[in-house]
């Protein structure tokens, strides 16, 4: 049978949505494996006492076809290292799924690559929207001096896979080089 969700709506005007049904603060030591520099992660969680990274407010539907989930993600600016705080990164279980992303507040990138090795790094701003495609893992990248946040959607039976970034990692990096972020190889990257 199928379950018949009631339509509502949600403020994003404080760069969060209002009312939410999930709240997830992910922290420096929740990343490692995803930041390049492994000895500035071990640092800011003895030394910083492990700071959030980012968090994200979600309200989630059914997982059945046809479905949205949506939420919004707040990434605090900050650094590991030289590399720019960011969201851990995945693929969708369910690989024929997009996405997509409205920026409310800040300035980031949203970096994406392919399986095969296509890869794309956009901006995310206020106003902005980035469409991610069927099969490409993406990232979210705060380059800005304040939080980043952005509204996101996508299918409620897509489901996440971050074990594939976590053994792979992404192609590239965004670090920041003489005071503006850059592009560079990831020299830690596993093809």
């Amino acid at each position: 049978m199928t379950e018949i969700v009631r339509p509502y709506s949600v403020d994003t005007r404080r760069g969060k949505i209002m009312p939410y049904r999930k709240k997830v603060e992910v922290k420096v030591g929740d990343l490692k494996g995803f930041f390049c520099d492994d000895e500035a992660v071990d640092e800011l969680v003895s030394k910083a006492n492990n700071p959030m990274v980012y968090e994200y407010y979600e309200n989630s539907q059914p997982e059945m076809c046809g479905q949205l989930n949506f939420g919004v993600t707040i990434i605090n600016p900050g650094k590991v290292g030289i590399e720019y705080y960011m969201t851990r990164g995945h693929y969708h279980s369910k690989r024929s799924a997009a996405e997509i992303y409205f920026g409310l507040k800040g300035e980031g990138m949203v970096m994406m690559q392919t399986k095969g090795g296509q890869l794309a790094h956009l901006p995310v701003k206020v106003g902005s929207a980035v469409y991610v495609p069927s099969f490409w893992a993406h990232r979210t990248i705060n380059v800005g001096s304040e939080k980043l946040s952005f509204l996101y959607a996508y299918p409620s039976d897509a489901g996440h896979d971050y074990c594939t970034i976590r053994k792979r990692g992404f192609a590239k990096l965004v670090v920041e080089r003489r005071g503006h972020p850059i592009v560079i190889d990831n020299p830690k990257y596993n093809q």
